[in-house]
Protein backbone atom coordinates (compact mmCIF):
# COMPACT_ATOMS: atom_id res chain seq x y z
CA UNK A 1 0.00 0.00 0.00
CA UNK A 2 1.45 3.26 -1.14
CA UNK A 3 0.89 6.39 1.63
CA UNK A 4 0.77 10.10 0.48
CA UNK A 5 3.50 12.00 2.04
CA UNK A 6 0.74 15.05 0.58
CA UNK A 7 -1.20 17.13 2.80
CA UNK A 8 -3.41 18.30 0.46
CA UNK A 9 -4.26 16.42 -3.13
CA UNK A 10 -7.36 17.53 -5.40
CA UNK A 11 -9.23 15.11 -7.46
CA UNK A 12 -8.28 14.23 -11.12
CA UNK A 13 -10.78 15.27 -13.58
CA UNK A 14 -11.88 15.80 -16.95
CA UNK A 15 -8.87 16.60 -19.22
CA UNK A 16 -11.49 19.03 -21.86
CA UNK A 17 -11.94 21.72 -18.84
CA UNK A 18 -9.17 24.44 -19.86
CA UNK A 19 -8.93 26.34 -16.77
CA UNK A 20 -8.43 22.55 -14.87
CA UNK A 21 -5.75 21.98 -17.60
CA UNK A 22 -4.27 25.21 -17.19
CA UNK A 23 -4.04 24.53 -13.31
CA UNK A 24 -2.62 21.16 -13.42
CA UNK A 25 0.25 21.88 -16.06
CA UNK A 26 0.49 25.18 -14.12
CA UNK A 27 2.63 23.09 -11.55
CA UNK A 28 5.29 22.25 -14.28
CA UNK A 29 8.05 25.23 -14.06
CA UNK A 30 8.96 26.18 -17.91
CA UNK A 31 11.37 28.74 -18.66
CA UNK A 32 10.55 32.63 -19.67
CA UNK A 33 11.50 33.22 -23.54
CA UNK A 34 11.03 36.45 -25.40
CA UNK A 35 10.96 34.97 -29.38
CA UNK A 36 12.23 37.91 -31.44
CA UNK A 37 11.86 38.79 -35.17
CA UNK A 38 12.22 41.55 -37.56
CA UNK A 39 9.21 42.15 -40.12
CA UNK A 40 10.30 42.79 -43.42
CA UNK A 41 10.18 46.52 -43.05
CA UNK A 42 12.73 46.64 -40.57
CA UNK A 43 10.00 46.64 -37.36
CA UNK A 44 11.33 44.64 -34.24
CA UNK A 45 8.69 42.67 -32.93
CA UNK A 46 8.55 39.70 -29.74
CA UNK A 47 6.20 37.87 -27.70
CA UNK A 48 6.86 35.70 -24.49
CA UNK A 49 6.92 32.15 -24.70
CA UNK A 50 6.67 29.51 -22.02
CA UNK A 51 6.82 26.44 -24.13
CA UNK A 52 10.51 26.68 -26.18
CA UNK A 53 12.28 23.32 -26.32
CA UNK A 54 15.14 21.99 -27.93
CA UNK A 55 14.70 19.00 -30.49
CA UNK A 56 17.73 18.28 -32.29
CA UNK A 57 21.52 17.99 -31.39
CA UNK A 58 22.28 17.25 -34.85
CA UNK A 59 20.95 19.07 -37.18
CA UNK A 60 20.58 21.76 -34.25
CA UNK A 61 16.85 22.09 -34.35
CA UNK A 62 14.39 23.66 -31.62
CA UNK A 63 11.04 24.65 -31.44
CA UNK A 64 7.63 26.85 -29.75
CA UNK A 65 4.37 27.09 -29.28
CA UNK A 66 2.59 30.30 -30.24
CA UNK A 67 -1.37 30.15 -30.20
CA UNK A 68 -3.15 30.26 -33.35
CA UNK A 69 -4.92 33.03 -32.18
CA UNK A 70 -1.65 35.32 -31.91
CA UNK A 71 -1.68 38.50 -33.53
CA UNK A 72 2.43 38.31 -33.00
CA UNK A 73 3.07 35.25 -34.68
CA UNK A 74 2.25 36.31 -38.46
CA UNK A 75 4.79 39.18 -38.21
CA UNK A 76 7.23 36.97 -36.47
CA UNK A 77 6.88 34.21 -39.63
CA UNK A 78 6.72 37.11 -42.25
CA UNK A 79 10.24 37.66 -41.61
CA UNK A 80 11.34 34.09 -41.76
CA UNK A 81 14.06 33.81 -38.77
CA UNK A 82 13.63 34.75 -35.17
CA UNK A 83 15.88 34.65 -32.08
CA UNK A 84 15.00 32.87 -28.88
CA UNK A 85 15.90 35.09 -26.12
CA UNK A 86 16.05 32.94 -22.50
CA UNK A 87 15.24 35.50 -19.85
CA UNK A 88 17.50 35.94 -16.87
CA UNK A 89 16.51 37.03 -13.07
CA UNK A 90 15.14 40.93 -13.18
CA UNK A 91 13.99 40.88 -16.47
CA UNK A 92 10.40 40.61 -15.27
CA UNK A 93 9.73 44.03 -16.74
CA UNK A 94 10.76 42.85 -19.95
CA UNK A 95 8.47 39.83 -19.94
CA UNK A 96 5.39 41.96 -19.16
CA UNK A 97 6.32 44.79 -21.58
CA UNK A 98 6.33 42.23 -24.45
CA UNK A 99 3.31 40.41 -22.81
CA UNK A 100 1.69 43.77 -22.85
CA UNK A 101 2.53 44.60 -26.33
CA UNK A 102 4.28 47.92 -25.42
CA UNK A 103 4.55 50.04 -28.12
CA UNK A 104 8.17 51.08 -27.66
CA UNK A 105 9.21 47.91 -25.96
CA UNK A 106 11.98 47.73 -28.54
CA UNK A 107 13.07 51.31 -27.70
CA UNK A 108 12.97 51.42 -24.11
CA UNK A 109 14.47 48.25 -23.70
CA UNK A 110 18.38 48.18 -25.54
CA UNK A 111 18.80 45.11 -27.90
CA UNK A 112 21.46 44.53 -30.48
CA UNK A 113 20.86 42.04 -34.06
CA UNK A 114 21.74 38.87 -33.70
CA UNK A 115 23.12 37.79 -37.56
CA UNK A 116 19.49 37.11 -38.80
CA UNK A 117 18.72 40.30 -37.47
CA UNK A 118 16.24 39.78 -35.31
CA UNK A 119 16.73 41.23 -31.50
CA UNK A 120 18.84 39.96 -28.99
CA UNK A 121 17.97 41.65 -25.67
CA UNK A 122 20.37 43.20 -23.64
CA UNK A 123 20.29 40.83 -20.16
CA UNK A 124 19.56 37.59 -21.27
CA UNK A 125 21.16 34.83 -20.34
CA UNK A 126 21.64 33.10 -23.41
CA UNK A 127 19.96 33.48 -26.87
CA UNK A 128 19.37 31.15 -30.77
CA UNK A 129 19.29 32.39 -33.65
CA UNK A 130 17.11 30.34 -35.97
CA UNK A 131 15.59 30.30 -39.45
CA UNK A 132 12.02 29.07 -39.61
CA UNK A 133 12.32 25.02 -41.08
CA UNK A 134 8.85 24.36 -40.81
CA UNK A 135 5.21 24.71 -38.73
CA UNK A 136 2.37 22.71 -38.59
CA UNK A 137 -0.90 23.14 -36.67
CA UNK A 138 -1.47 21.05 -33.56
CA UNK A 139 -4.94 21.92 -32.07
CA UNK A 140 -4.98 25.18 -30.91
CA UNK A 141 -1.41 25.82 -31.30
CA UNK A 142 1.56 25.82 -34.18
CA UNK A 143 4.41 23.86 -33.83
CA UNK A 144 7.48 26.22 -34.99
CA UNK A 145 10.36 24.38 -35.99
CA UNK A 146 13.54 26.58 -36.12
CA UNK A 147 17.06 25.63 -37.50
CA UNK A 148 19.65 27.11 -35.54
CA UNK A 149 22.39 29.13 -36.93
CA UNK A 150 24.13 30.69 -34.10
CA UNK A 151 23.20 30.75 -30.44
CA UNK A 152 25.34 32.28 -27.55
CA UNK A 153 25.39 32.75 -23.67
CA UNK A 154 24.88 36.81 -23.65
CA UNK A 155 25.29 37.15 -19.63
CA UNK A 156 27.35 34.30 -17.68
CA UNK A 157 26.55 33.51 -14.08
CA UNK A 158 22.71 34.74 -13.61
CA UNK A 159 19.66 32.85 -12.57
CA UNK A 160 17.03 32.23 -15.40
CA UNK A 161 13.76 33.36 -14.89
CA UNK A 162 10.76 30.59 -14.54
CA UNK A 163 6.76 30.88 -14.72
CA UNK A 164 5.47 28.68 -12.23
CA UNK A 165 2.03 28.41 -10.80
CA UNK A 166 0.91 31.38 -12.33
CA UNK A 167 3.87 33.75 -11.73
CA UNK A 168 7.24 34.51 -12.98
CA UNK A 169 10.39 33.83 -10.22
CA UNK A 170 14.34 33.30 -10.46
CA UNK A 171 16.35 29.96 -9.98
CA UNK A 172 18.65 29.62 -7.72
CA UNK A 173 22.04 30.67 -8.96
CA UNK A 174 24.56 28.05 -9.59
CA UNK A 175 26.93 28.01 -6.44
CA UNK A 176 30.20 27.45 -8.35
CA UNK A 177 29.39 29.67 -11.39
CA UNK A 178 31.38 27.01 -13.77
CA UNK A 179 30.51 27.80 -17.06
CA UNK A 180 32.88 24.68 -18.45
CA UNK A 181 30.01 22.72 -16.05
CA UNK A 182 29.03 19.27 -18.13
CA UNK A 183 25.75 19.68 -19.68
CA UNK A 184 25.23 16.51 -20.81
CA UNK A 185 22.31 14.56 -19.51
CA UNK A 186 22.89 11.66 -16.90
CA UNK A 187 22.83 7.84 -17.97
CA UNK A 188 19.77 7.07 -16.16
CA UNK A 189 17.99 9.59 -18.00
Amino acid sequence: MNRSTSAATTPGGPADDPGRFRHVLGHHPTGVTVVTAKEPDGTPVGMVIGSFTSVSLDPPLVAFFPGCSSTTWPRIMAGGAFCVNVLAAGQEDLCRDVSAKAPDVFERHPWRGAPSGSPVLAGAAAWIDCDIADVWTLGDHYFVLGRVRELGVEKTGVSPLVFSRGRLAPLPPRRDHDESADYTWPDWL
